[in-house]
């Protein structure tokens, strides 16, 4: 998959949130987008998913035109804001619900991928009384038990302990590995840059700068 904004401007009101940006996005790759909140990340990532449309500009997925060709792209996981769920059923049964609506998976598969979270399959825990970490993972899961070809990951890691973001940073990568075209956001620097191979710094609804992240190999 190839992602490609041209002149990408988004206007709410008086206040322009998204200013002609212009990115070039490829599979098998993590991009993070890094700034103050409010700057326009969620926005940018908003506009990638198809939630909604630019004010100019236009949106390619490999040449094919996001809001004229697509509502939205073909095979995505998203996690934006803070996840939600039906409070009186489990994690499971909130994860099998979501994934009818394809039906391209099996139970198997979303146990399996509840059990890559750090969370147990069969807990019958109700939704309503997990924790905000156990609501963060669940919400992870919910992005990537497709094994979707674009995931959009927005501050992953809020409410996660270090045991929750080694998890997260090893599910990135695998996904990456994977090929899929993975983009995210963290409030912190050190460990958007473990994640990401670029990182975009955005302003006033502007990339600013573009870092690549030179990562050492592990050894074999």
């Amino acid at each position: 998959m190839n992602i490609t904004l041209k002149n990408v401007t988004k206007v709410l009101g008086k206040n322009t949130v998204v200013d002609k940006v212009d990115l070039s996005l490829k599979s098998g790759m993590v991009y993070g987008l890094c700034g103050y909140n409010g700057c326009g990340k969620t926005m940018l990532m908003r506009l990638i998913s198809g939630l909604i449309v630019p004010t100019e500009g236009e949106i390619r997925f490999d040449e094919v035109l996001l809001g004229k060709k697509i509502d939205f792209p073909e095979s995505i996981g998203i996690l934006i804001e803070s996840p939600s769920f039906l409070g009186g059923l489990s994690g499971f049964d909130n994860l099998k619900l979501l994934a009818s609506i394809k039906g391209k998976i099996t139970d198997e598969i979303i146990k399996k991928t509840i059990s890559r979270v750090g969370l147990d399959p069969d807990d019958k825990k109700k939704y309503r009384k997990y924790s905000l970490g156990m609501k963060q993972r669940l919400g992870i899961a919910s992005a990537m038990m497709e094994a979707p070809e674009l995931i959009i990951l927005d501050e992953p890691t809020n409410a996660l302990d270090s045991s929750g973001v080694e998890i997260t940073k090893k599910i990135i990568s695998e996904e990456k590995d994977r090929g899929a075209l993975v983009i995210v956001t963290c409030h912190d620097q050190k460990i958007l840059e473990e994640m990401c191979d670029i990182v975009y710094t955005i302003e006033h609804g502007k990339i600013m700068s573009e870092e690549v992240i030179e990562h050492e190999k592990a050894d074999n």
